[in-house]
């Protein structure tokens, strides 16, 4: 079926594609796309690239040819999230906006930072700037689900991701490593890795696998490495600690950093996992992306404490006497996808 969309909905989906260029490197930021229309023809566009440069706004305005700039106060400036009207690591966008004079701006969705929350766009109206909010407001806010999940609810944003077989086995029980998924699906799970602040395992999985938890296979980013080994009992010669990636090990007994390793001390109780989260808000880290083992992501799911799951299944793959694969309750199926011979399920939370 076809859908039509008006011009306002077309310059804001340009936005949210320019904002998508920016994924993986702009954390804590938000991800933000820019257009500048005059007359019907776009005369500038921008996003902001890498936390710490310029924001959408100041790379579209500065887009524009020298011989348009004239231009610029009679246009309408299209932008995904809400000017930021406070000093950070660059000056006010929203000042910036009012300075060129410009006489339109369509907002996607507001900025739940406590320092913008709504100060951008009464900055824009004060100034007597014409200022729409709200266009595309869901597709904009689904965008940035970790920078929105991160400030409202005060934790990262949590994805669950394993690989099982076509008998829901993840592993073997006698500790032989098994390959259960392709190397097309590998490269695609690391790509996943550049997209998140950070990636947690276990005692059991850093151990018997002795991953590395980089993106090696992918051009991107690395996450910040997080295990979860309480009684320290991890040996030094595993590749977690090859310094790749700055590394947290959360454990029961010290608070200590050497370089690129933190060791993070939370309490041996029930709580983990709240403390682990705790933990990552504290330390800005906006989203996490658990891989194992079995008995860690299952008490991210008996705790409800998850808001997408990715489950890998090699259709062509039996271990009759395997791990048990974790066991998702009160699911919502977003989409599937093949490759090859693995199929994965996206699964988000209905109550998250």
């Amino acid at each position: 079926m076809k859908i039509d969309l008006n011009i306002d909905e077309q310059y804001m989906w340009r936005c949210i594609e320019l904002a998508r260029l920016g994924a993986g490197n702009t954390a804590p930021n938000p991800m933000v796309g820019a257009v500048l229309v005059y007359d019907g023809h776009i005369i500038g566009e921008g996003y902001h690239q890498q936390y710490g440069q310029a924001h959408a706004e100041v790379n579209c305005i500065a887009s524009v040819k020298p011989e348009q700039q004239y231009l610029i106060e009679q246009s309408t400036l299209y932008v995904s999230l809400e000017p930021c009207a406070h000093f950070g690591k660059t000056p006010p966008c929203a000042d910036l906006i009012v300075q060129k004079k410009i006489s339109k701006v369509v907002i996607g969705c507001r900025d739940p930072f406590e320092a913008v929350n709504g100060k951008g766009i009464e900055k824009l109206k004060s100034a007597g700037i014409h200022t729409e909010v709200g266009m595309l407001e869901k597709d904009c806010m689904d965008l940035n689900k970790r920078f929105f999940y991160f400030h409202t609810k005060k934790r990262p944003y949590i994805i669950l991701k394993w690989a099982q077989s076509a008998d829901s086995k993840i592993g073997s029980r006698e500790g032989a490593r098994i390959k259960i998924s392709n190397e097309f699906t590998n490269r695609l799970t690391h790509r996943w890795r550049g997209e998140e602040g950070s990636i947690l395992v276990g005692t059991h999985t850093a151990f018997q696998d002795d991953p590395e938890l980089t993106t090696r296979y992918w051009k991107g980013p690395n996450p910040v490495r997080l295990v979860l080994d309480l009684k320290q009992r991890l040996h030094a010669k595993l590749k977690i600690f090859n310094g790749e990636a700055p590394t947290i090990i959360f454990n029961a007994i010290r608070n200590e950093k050497k370089g690129n390793l933190h060791y993070y001390r939370i309490n041996d109780n029930e709580q983990v996992v709240e403390q682990i989260l705790d933990a990552l808000y504290e330390l800005k880290i906006q989203s996490v992306i658990v891989e194992g083992g079995a008995q860690l992501l299952q008490s991210f799911i008996d705790k409800d404490l998850w808001d997408e799951a990715r489950v890998i299944e090699n259709q062509e793959l039996l271990i009759p006497e395997g791990v048990n694969a974790p066991s998702l309750k009160k699911v919502q199926l977003s989409r599937i996808e093949k490759i090859f011979s693995d199929t994965i399920h996206f699964y988000q939370n209905p109550l998250s």
